[in-house]
């Protein structure tokens, strides 16, 4: 595989907060149009990667490589804000709290339109009912206030959101977490078709092992701001290896699952 075809590296990835190390020596890399679970549970360090590989966060050391271009420092100059911006996009957990009460879903994603593309007024809406199209809302749901719209509806803006950019890296934080079985399998559904379509890769930072095999090619597991384990994701989820990984694995609730069951599984195996 060609450097040109790896879209996102990290190497060597490591963030103290204090005398707390939060991530200690990740590595990856991401080929175009592919995905990537990062899985542990809360206080694993997943959210801090994420975090450092679009900007929010400075890492201690390490570096993070994206289309090409060194982003391991956030970026300080409005041009390369806004570069980086097209290059790698998240959505956040909680559709709730990540969309503008005052504004429309129409003129969240105008917003990033104009800033990032600019264009008239007229193309912008095009390209506005064209997200809508692909994340599956209609007009009268864009035009709606956040508050009007299901919890679905408000994630599926964010990803509108999101993909407004045209990034090559979309990094999807629980973004499926805060939803309900059924609407979370839509989401799931969109993004696949997104992926399936535009070619762009996530990376999708997850506790949930069902929505990391439905969408996801590999997978590193993170404890304690560690990687004890990763693999093809079906294998990993199938077979794992480390004690870590095999209670995650039989933390999945299921017919007659219990948390004493859960633990004697994972002892077990």
């Amino acid at each position: 595989m060609s450097e040109s075809d790896i879209v996102l590296s990290v190497s060597g990835l490591r963030k103290v907060f204090g005398t707390q190390v939060a991530v200690d020596d990740m590595n990856f890399e991401l080929p175009a149009g592919k995905s990537l679970a990062i899985v542990g549970e809360s206080g694993s360090g997943k959210t801090t990667v994420a975090r450092m590989i679009v900007g929010l966060e400075k890492p201690t050391a390490g570096t993070i490589i994206a289309c090409g271009r060194d982003r391991s420092k956030p970026s300080r100059k409005g041009a390369e804000r806004k570069l980086r911006g097209r290059e790698v996009q998240i959505v956040f957990q909680d559709p709730y709290s990540s969309l503008d009460p005052r504004q429309t879903g129409a003129d969240l994603v105008d917003e990033v339109l104009r800033v990032h593309h600019g264009g008239s007024s007229a193309d912008r809406a095009k390209r506005v009912a064209d997200l809508a199209a692909l994340v599956g809302l209609d007009q009268r749901q864009m035009n709606a206030m956040p508050k009007a719209l299901s919890g679905g509806q408000r994630q599926r803006v964010a990803i509108a959101r999101a993909l407004a950019t045209d990034p090559r890296v979309l990094i999807l934080d629980e973004s499926v977490a805060a939803l309900d079985v059924s609407i979370q399998a839509q989401v799931l559904n969109v993004l696949a078709d997104i992926r399936d379509q535009q070619g762009i890769s996530y990376v999708l930072i997850s506790h949930d092992l069902a929505v990391v095999r439905q969408l996801t090619d590999e997978a590193l597991v993170m404890q304690r701001g560690v990687v004890v384990e990763r693999g093809v994701t079906s294998e990993l989820l199938d077979n794992p290896q480390h004690p870590y990984t095999k209670l995650l694995r039989a933390s999945v609730p299921g017919p007659g699952w219990t948390p004493q069951r859960a633990r004697e599984r994972a002892a077990a195996v």
